[in-house]
């Protein structure tokens, strides 16, 4: 067994090391890391459904897509991401997989005076809040098991990050479990800051292990990763199912409903209805809208191309662009 603790607070560098690790190491592994302010989505997540993105946004929060399943979950600097590089074992089950895992991080937790333990089908709980989800996915003979670990994260801005208006989306991704959640740092015996809760962490999970840093090659293979996959748009965004968008929105030049449908990011349809006025049929509006990005920067960049003032008497381009949001 081999332990990582990694230094970089990239979400992006940080989720590619995740695939750089699996796909590359063939000795089991422990890392333990941290990220920056971050919302992390599940592979199979519409993205835009489960974030506040006008919050996102001004707060200049990474969104990045990880490889394994499970809902979004917000990262600070007061979070612990532990990660498990292992081989499957025998006939064991998805649930026994996770439990396997899970044990360490409470026995650790447990050591400190915490009374944790397994909740549900993924989760680790303190006094029944959550405390910790993880996820996890199989390659071959190989598992990738990753959790989070809330020491002291600001827990206002996990909820004002995720916040989401299911009423917009319909569609058959996962949507994230948000369930009741509390801090580490609030039910353990030692005043320490996150940083020493890592250290702690660190030596009680890698008694037995080999330290290992990773090499020149490791780090030009995952920044290649990162910049030609989790950097961009379209993994972290197009990579959603297929999806409807609603939306209503009243302007002083009227009232807009929009229908959207997309697919893998992009406008595949669009419909308008309301009372607006107009001096130009809106049906060509639409025409030029689809085959766009559901992004802010190709939409808002569609949409300062376009005459709106002819469209939509009244209302102003600024004012379109959050009706797709």
């Amino acid at each position: 067994m081999r332990c990582i603790v990694d230094k970089s607070h990239n979400p992006y560098w940080n989720l590619a090391a995740e695939e750089y690790i699996l796909n590359t190491f063939d000795t089991p592994t422990i890392r333990l890391w941290q990220n920056s302010d971050s919302i992390i989505v599940g592979k199979n997540q519409n993205t835009l459904a489960q974030i506040n993105l006008e919050y996102v946004k001004n707060q200049n929060i990474a969104v990045v897509r990880r490889v394994t399943g499970g809902g979004a979950v917000f990262h600070d600097l007061g979070n612990i991401n532990f990660s498990f590089f292992d081989y499957k074992s025998g006939k064991e089950s998805n649930i026994e997989t996770f439990h396997r895992f899970s044990i360490p991080i409470i026995e650790a937790l447990k050591s400190l005076g915490a009374d944790a333990a397994i909740q549900g089908r993924n989760d680790i709980a303190i006094d029944g809040k959550k405390v910790s989800g993880c996820a996890m996915l199989s390659k071959g003979k190989r598992i990738l098991c990753h959790g989070t670990l809330l020491y002291n994260s600001n827990i206002s801005n996990l909820a004002d990050a995720l916040k989401h208006n299911p009423e917009k989306f319909r569609d058959k991704s996962v949507d994230s479990n948000r369930r009741r959640v509390t801090n580490i740092s609030e039910h353990i015996c030692k005043d320490w800051n996150a940083t020493q809760f890592l250290d702690y962490l660190h030596q009680y999970l890698a008694k037995d292990c080999e330290i290992y840093h990773f090499s020149e090659r490791d780090i030009e293979e995952i920044d290649k990763l990162c910049k030609e996959k989790y950097s961009t748009e379209e993994w972290n965004f197009g990579a959603s199912p297929k999806y409807q968008f609603i939306n209503k929105l009243h302007f002083k030049g009227g009232t807009i409903e929009l229908y959207l449908s997309i697919n893998q990011g992009i406008i595949e349809d669009i419909e308008l209805y309301g009372d607006y006025f107009f001096n130009r049929d809106s049906s060509e509006f639409c025409n030029a809208i689809i085959g766009t990005g559901h992004n802010i920067k190709e939409i808002a960049d569609k949409i300062s191309k376009e005459p709106i003032g002819e469209y939509f008497t009244g209302i102003t381009s600024e004012e379109l662009l959050k009706l797709f949001f």
